[in-house]
């Protein structure tokens, strides 16, 4: 059997407010494939095993990044160096900054899942719209276990997503109303910039081999990077994800708060920051080492903290349908 599988995350914060969607994605799909209910990562991992054995086509995902981060690190541990099904990105979370970057349209989970039947229907005249993007492989130096994604970020980035995720109920007019805030919060020194914009004190190794360099340890503002432009609402500071095969966009901004702000214009029309406030390169590879030991980070708007060498590399590409 072939055909479209669908995970639906029921614990997602849009679908939690939404107790029929599961219901309404199964009766748009019909008999066009399968929706499964992934509510732990055990059961994450049968759903992948299922849908490998019946060999989907396009595997669905409804929820927002973090739920696609988690779903496409499951499918890509099971499939094991296999190549993926198609990836569409059916929304149904309150962040879909990956949809958003590589041009999903917006709507509702049900309306994108219709596209998308109607597309794979037509597929023998039409191929599938795509685009191909690498995620980024991302765990402890050494050991085997490691998430996939296609945003990393320490520093203010990951303190960003903190006071978001505790100003209510996320929203891109949520995210909005907390940038807006820091912003304030930075003219006039408050208290929320503070929490915000820990920097990060650590060292970066970037490449393999003879080609290595490093960013000496200092205090970060953040260090981040991309396999995508975007970071959110719309800011491209990746915009050279794309410049050489199998490399990602890293950044080291060691600019203070009030530069960075100054800068947020040009972040978003996807110019280089000012000169001496980062540095940037186009690698394969990057250790990350915190002073403290502890590394604290995001992967897709998923808030982490690990012990030791942290290690952000290239992954497999995956064909991300544009519906």
């Amino acid at each position: 059997m072939s055909g479209i599988g669908v995970v639906f995350n029921p614990r997602s914060r849009k679908n939690q407010r939404d107790p029929a969607a599961a219901t309404r994605l199964a009766r748009t799909l019909g008999d066009h494939g399968v929706v499964r209910e992934a509510r732990s990562i055990d059961e994450l991992y049968r759903i992948a095993e299922d849908f490998k054995k019946i060999s989907i086509d396009v595997l669905g995902i409804s929820g927002g990044d973090g739920t696609n981060h988690v779903t496409i690190t499951g499918f890509i541990n099971v499939y094991a160096g296999m190549a993926l099904p198609h990836l569409a990105f059916l929304r149904g979370g309150t962040m879909n900054t990956v949809a958003n970057s590589v041009g999903v349209m917006r709507g509702k989970p049900e309306g994108l899942l219709g596209r998308l039947i109607r597309s794979y229907a037509a597929r023998a005249s039409r191929p599938l719209d795509n685009v191909e993007r690498h995620v980024m492989r991302i765990g402890n130096v050494g050991e085997a276990e490691r998430n996939y994604g296609f945003l990393f970020g320490t520093g203010v980035v990951r303190g960003f997503l903190a006071e978001y995720y505790a100003g209510g109920e996320p929203s891109p007019l949520v995210a909005a109303k907390t940038l807006s805030r820091a912003i304030g919060s930075v003219l006039v020194r408050g208290d929320m910039i503070k929490r915000m914009a820990q920097p990060f004190r650590g060292s970066v190794t970037l490449g393999t081999g003879d080609s290595r360099q490093t960013w000496e340890e200092r205090d970060y503002l953040a260090v981040a990077a991309g396999s995508i432009d975007q970071i959110g609402l719309n800011f491209r500071p990746f915009r050279r994800y794309g410049e050489r095969e199998r490399h990602f966009h890293i950044l080291g901004i060691y600019a203070t708060p009030w530069q960075f702000v100054r800068d947020l214009p040009r972040i978003w029309r996807a110019e280089p920051m000012r000169e001496g406030r980062t540095y940037e390169a186009i690698e394969p590879r990057a250790i990350i080492r915190s002073h403290d030991g502890v590394v604290r980070y995001m992967i897709d708007g998923d808030l982490h903290e690990t012990e030791g060498d942290l290690e952000v590399s290239i992954g497999p590409k995956v064909k991300l349908v544009v519906l």
